[in-house]
Formats: C-alpha cells, sequence, structure tokens
C-alpha cells in the first residue's frame, strides 16, 4: 500500500519531467538550427532572457487581467535566469508557466461564472482607463471580480451602443437589449477558458508555441516556430493554387463567420445544403475534433477551414430560418482567387496597362513554371495586344512572397545584369543576375507602393529603380530586406518547423532598404501611412547598413525627367482628394495619439464614446470610395472569357469599381500621359 501510495506521488512529478524533457529537446534543437543557420545569430544570454520572459508573458495575458500580481512576482525570478536553464537543458520553468497560466485560467472561469447570475449596476461612479503603454501586472488576487465585473459591464454597454445610432431607441429598450448582450459576452468569454481548459493539451501548447515563438523573435521579427499546420497555411497563403472548400467567408455585425461566396466547381458548390448567407458554428477536422467558433480564435478557425492539412472539414451550419445542420466537405486542389494577378486597361487621354500582384506567390510543391512571373507575363502580352502606351504595376499591400518569382519578373523587365547581392551569415556575397537578354515589355512604366509593400514587393521595386527602368511613387515601403527559409527542426522532422531569416539582400549599388524602406520618386498622401507597424518599429529588426560590391550594371537614361515629376508633385500638392487625405490623416493621428479620456460606465457616456468617431469613419469611407476620372475596361482576351461565366464577371465588377477609386492608378496614369507630351 506504501509503495503504491508512492508511485502515485512520484507518477506526477515524472510525467513533468518528462514534458519538460521534451520542451528541453525541441528548445535545443530550435538553439541549434539558429546558431546554424540564422543571418545574424546572437549569444543566449540575459538579453534573450528579459526578452523573451516579457514577451511571453505579452502573449499570453496582453490585458493584465489574468495574472495576478503575486503570479507575476513567482513567474519573474525566472526573468533573467531562462538563458541558463536553455544552456544547462533544465526546462523545469516552462512546468511552473503552464501551471501558473492554467490557475490564472481557472480563476478567470470562476469569476466570470459567478458573474453571469450576478445583476450590474449601471448608475455607479465606476469608470474604466485606457492606455497605449505597457501596465504592470498589479492586480490583486482578490481584486479579479472587481476588475473583471467593469470590464464585462464597459462591454455590454458598448455592444448595446454599436446597435444603432439613435440613444434614445436603445435606452428605450435597455433591459431587453442589456440580458442579451451580458448572455453573449459572458458566453463568449467562458466559452474561450473552457475551450482551453476542457483540453489540457492546448494549454501546455500554447505556453510551449507562445515560449518559442518569442524565443525565435529574439533574433528577428520575421523567424518563428511552426507546427506542421501552420507551416501549411503559411505556403497555401503563398501558392497559386490549394486544397480549399470553395467557399469565401466574412465577419458579420455580430462578429460570426459567414459563407459570403460560394466558388463554382468547389466542393461546397456541389453540396445543395450549403446556402450564401449560412453561419459557421461549429468546424470539425479528420480526427473528430470539434471547434465551436465562438469559443475559438478566428486564426484557429481560419487555420482549418484554409489550410492544406485538414483534407475532409465538417460545417456546421446555421440557416438563416435559424435551423442547423453539418455537412462533410473533403477539400480539393483549387487556384487562388485571391493571390492571383490580375490586369485591367485604363483610359484617361491615353490607354495604359494596370496590373495588380497581391503577392509574390509560386508553385512550391511541384516546382514548374506556374506563378507570380509568369502570370504577370501573360498579362502583359494581353495588355500589348489591346496596344497600351505605358504600364502601371500595383504593389500596394503586397507583403511579399517568393523571392524565386521577384528576381524571375524584375529580369523581365531589364536587358541582362545584376539584380540583387545576397548576403549569408559569414558575410559571402551571392550576386544574383538575370541572364536572359530581351525584355516583355520596354515601355513606361510606374510602380505603386505603400507602407504595406514589403520583402519581395521592395526586392523587385529596387531592382528597377535602380536600372531607372521604372519611376516608384506612393509612401515609404516598409523596410524589410532579409530573406527567410522553412527549416525542419531536424532531418525527416515533419512536424516541427522554423521560419528562419537565413540572408539578407542589398541593392545592386550596396544599399540596402533594411529599415530604410523604398523611398519614392514621387510622394503622394495615403490614408494611415503613420499607422503602419513598419519594420523600424520591431525591436529585434536587423539594423541597417551598407556593403562594397563588385557589381557592374549600367543603369538606362531616366525615362521621366523633372519637368514631369514637377508636373506630378504640384497636381498632388493642389488635388483636393489628396488634400482630403492629408486633413483626415491628421485627424484618425490626433484620435490615435491622444490620450482618451477615462470612460465612466452609464449608458450616456459609453454610447457617446462608441460614436464620437463616426463623422471620421463615414468621411474615410466617402473618400475611399468616391470614383476618379478614369474608364477602366478588360482587355480583350478577359473580356471574351468573361462572357460566360456569371461568378468571375461578379468578381471582375467589385475588381474595376475597385480600381476606378483608386487616386494612385489615376495619378500613374497622368504621369505617363505627361511623359508621352513630352515625346511630341
Amino acid at each position: 500500500m506504501k509503495n503504491l501510495a508512492f508511485a502515485f506521488l512520484v507518477l506526477p512529478s515524472l510525467l513533468f519531467a518528462q514534458k519538460s524533457e521534451n520542451v528541453c529537446q525541441t528548445i535545443s534543437k530550435v538553439s541549434a538550427v539558429i546558431e546554424k543557420n540564422h543571418f545574424q545569430p546572437k549569444p543566449i544570454d540575459d538579453s534573450l532572457s528579459v526578452f523573451v520572459f516579457e514577451n511571453l508573458m505579452d502573449e499570453l495575458d496582453s490585458g493584465r487581467n489574468i495574472f495576478s500580481k503575486t503570479d507575476f512576482e513567482n513567474l519573474s525570478k525566472h526573468r533573467l535566469l531562462l538563458d541558463n536553464y536553455i544552456s544547462e537543458k533544465q526546462c523545469g520553468f516552462i512546468d511552473e508557466f503552464i501551471f501558473t497560466y492554467r490557475n490564472a485560467l481557472q480563476r478567470k472561469r470562476t469569476v466570470l461564472t459567478k458573474l453571469q447570475l450576478a445583476t450590474f449596476d449601471y448608475n455607479t461612479k465606476d469608470s474604466v482607463r485606457f492606455t497605449r503603454q505597457k501596465i504592470a501586472f498589479d492586480v490583486e488576487s482578490n481584486a479579479f471580480e472587481k476588475v473583471w465585473t467593469k470590464l464585462i459591464r464597459y462591454d455590454i454597454l458598448e455592444d448595446i451602443s454599436k446597435l444603432s445610432t439613435n440613444s434614445d431607441s436603445l435606452y428605450k429598450n435597455f433591459n431587453t437589449l442589456e440580458k442579451i448582450a451580458k448572455k453573449k459576452i459572458l458566453d463568449s468569454n467562458l466559452c474561450k477558458v473552457n475551450a482551453l481548459l476542457e483540453n489540457d493539451f492546448q494549454v501546455k501548447e500554447k505556453v510551449k508555441t507562445d515560449f518559442l515563438n518569442a524565443f525565435c523573435t529574439y533574433f528577428d521579427p520575421h523567424s518563428n516556430y511552426f507546427s506542421a499546420e501552420s507551416k501549411s497555411n503559411f505556403m497555401s497563403g503563398l501558392s497559386v493554387s490549394n486544397l480549399s472548400l470553395g467557399i469565401e467567408v466574412s465577419l458579420n455585425e455580430n462578429e460570426e463567420i459567414v459563407i459570403q461566396e460560394i466558388v463554382p466547381g468547389g466542393p461546397a458548390s456541389k453540396n445543395p445544403k450549403i446556402e450564401i448567407d449560412d453561419i459557421i458554428t461549429k468546424v470539425s477536422t479528420n480526427n473528430g475534433t470539434e471547434y465551436e467558433v465562438s469559443c475559438s480564435s478566428l486564426e484557429t478557425i481560419g487555420d482549418l477551414i484554409f489550410s492544406d492539412t485538414n483534407t475532409e472539414i465538417g460545417l456546421t451550419l446555421r440557416k438563416i430560418n435559424g435551423t442547423t445542420l453539418t455537412v462533410l466537405l473533403k477539400k480539393k486542389v483549387m487556384k487562388s482567387t485571391n493571390n492571383a494577378v490580375y490586369s485591367f486597361v485604363v483610359e484617361k487621354d491615353i490607354k495604359v496597362g494596370y496590373i495588380k500582384i497581391p503577392n509574390f506567390y509560386s508553385d512550391f510543391e511541384h516546382n514548374t513554371v506556374k506563378g507570380c512571373a509568369d502570370d504577370v507575363a501573360k498579362e502583359i502580352i494581353k495588355l500589348k495586344k489591346d496596344n497600351i502606351e505605358g504600364l502601371v504595376i500595383d504593389l500596394q499591400n503586397n507583403g511579399g512572397g517568393s523571392m524565386a518569382e521577384a528576381i524571375k519578373l524584375a529580369g523581365m523587365f531589364i536587358n541582362i545584369g545584376p539584380v540583387s547581392v545576397l548576403v549569408n551569415q559569414f558575410h559571402n556575397q551571392n550576386i544574383l543576375k538575370d541572364f536572359n537578354r530581351g525584355v516583355v515589355y520596354d515601355g513606361p512604366m510606374i510602380i505603386l507602393m505603400n507602407g504595406n509593400s514589403a520583402s519581395a514587393s521592395e526586392f523587385f521595386a529596387a531592382a528597377l529603380q535602380d536600372y531607372n527602368r521604372a519611376l516608384i511613387v506612393g509612401s515609404t515601403s516598409l523596410g524589410k530586406a532579409s530573406m527567410q527559409a522553412i527549416l525542419p527542426l531536424e532531418e525527416n522532422n515533419t512536424k516541427d518547423f522554423l521560419k528562419l531569416t537565413i540572408e539578407k539582400f542589398y541593392r545592386i549599388s550596396g544599399d540596402s532598404h533594411q529599415i530604410k524602406g523604398i523611398i519614392p520618386d514621387v510622394f503622394m498622401p495615403i490614408l494611415f501611412d503613420s499607422l503602419i507597424k513598419r519594420e523600424n518599429s520591431f525591436a529585434s529588426a536587423l539594423p541597417y547598413d551598407v556593403i562594397k560590391t563588385n557589381t557592374r550594371f549600367t543603369a538606362l537614361s531616366k525615362i521621366f525627367d523633372e519637368q514631369v515629376l514637377t508636373s506630378s508633385k504640384n497636381r498632388i500638392e493642389n488635388n483636393t482628394r489628396f488634400k482630403s487625405i492629408k486633413n483626415i490623416n491628421q485627424e484618425i493621428n490626433a484620435v490615435y495619439n491622444s490620450q482618451r479620456k477615462p470612460i465612466r460606465l452609464r449608458f450616456p457616456e459609453v454610447f457617446e464614446a462608441t460614436h464620437e468617431t463616426d463623422k471620421l469613419w463615414e468621411n474615410v469611407k466617402i473618400l475611399t470610395t468616391e470614383e476618379t476620372e478614369c474608364t477602366i475596361k478588360n482587355n480583350s482576351y478577359d473580356l471574351q472569357k468573361l462572357a460566360y461565366d456569371e461568378f468571375k464577371k461578379e468578381i471582375n465588377a467589385f475588381k474595376i469599381k475597385d480600381v476606378k477609386s483608386n487616386p494612385y492608378i489615376e495619378e500613374a496614369v497622368n504621369i505617363i500621359n505627361d511623359y508621352k507630351k513630352t515625346k511630341l
């Protein structure tokens, strides 16, 4: 009996030891891969320890309403020791984080369950305060009920306020609306906590994954730990085709996932039970695991629906009449319409070709010529048949993708020569060259960019700017000049991967756009530009530097002379729409950067705070939908194909509307028109 009791006492500690040993093995493998392959590996020291600790705590409790002050103080003893634990392969600390996090979630569940039975008073002097600064973990263990009571009351009042701009109508029905909002908000909060606590693996996996990601991002912000599913989802987002259910979804006003489109020929289109406007309430996987949408993060649900790993998916749907049903769908390979390059002919005095590149996708799986560069070449051939007099390539909001595609695309517009310099951790230079003589297009070119244009977009734009092959128009790009590769933690490991920064690329002049970004030749005001999170906002970003290089290239004579550039700058300065963008940006910046006043937890005060920026956002909507003077047409080839496809016609109409309301495209056409006039 004593031996049996001893066995029960020892077993949990043995299990903990095995788990922490497994984590240690993973951390050691991650560290080894980084040390061997990262562009700029750093020592495992106190600096890493502090960074990882602070980022892990932020990930686990960004709102500072889960961990207590005592929890934080107990865990803080590890703040300067994580590097020692890793070096000594003593990873028992991770169990303490898991144990503390689990207890904190259980405390939160207890408090929220109690609040379900509470009657809230909406006439107190209580208020909530907001800050953009990091706040301390200073909530005492016995104060969580008070903290969560205030948070839930605010959420309820805000939820009611968002229902209408008529406060009198809302106030008249307040008691009814309050019961509905209270149930919805508490149920949602409890559901998410229960989803973690009911499967202990979820808690452990979250702490482990958050720790490994914090560890990786210490070396640079673009290095991450990937599970097999995360890797699959990342790769499918950059692929020319992927496994798909054949649905497009959106969020409604209640933050529910709604089926917005059913793609013809896809799995969903073959099931008559699935209809547009169905609400997805539950998702199940191949192995039978079910995820309530209201209890799971949008990222989790998105991974299940859109990644290539779960080939069969069960969807529980709520119909418009309130009935529910479950359907089982098997994914099939479909071309990605969201990623695909597309083109239009834009007319305003002259005829200009417009090509949108959403990202630099590639056919990673089959090693074929299919990909972004090949698709751009096809669009150019179609546009040239319509006798375009210039070309606009739109890289706005293009976050990058396949560097191989960017290299190939750059080579299509220069005759022959170097396009970039890659440097690895040993400072070895690899000069990337275009060896193919000839170009797909030799007329005037403009590239549109903004602060979300990154990586491969910047690579392509830099090469064409250095050769004077294209004019860069817009705002300064993101400033990411590093290249990542996805590496397994060890050979034959198909479960754990790292997306790791392995090289840094430089312009053929030796300059870099890391941190600096691509500086446009013509600046244009862009909505929300100052709020875009560029590379220089990341604490662990690689630094800007310049290298000496032996590249030899001959830049072309500048296509657009100073007269053309001056005309564009004057036009932008005097354009009423661009003036409005500048003015609205000032208002947006004032709202974002100013310290919000405390809000009293009463309906009138919360309603006023909820709607105080309504006019501003309405002005933004009006401004972004205002049409330009350009005429947008399909190229002749696409026009013939569209005649027989109603679904593509609908998507095409949406794209035309988007291009028609884009002032940056209009100014690009104006610049090409000015250039043409100088050649008369």
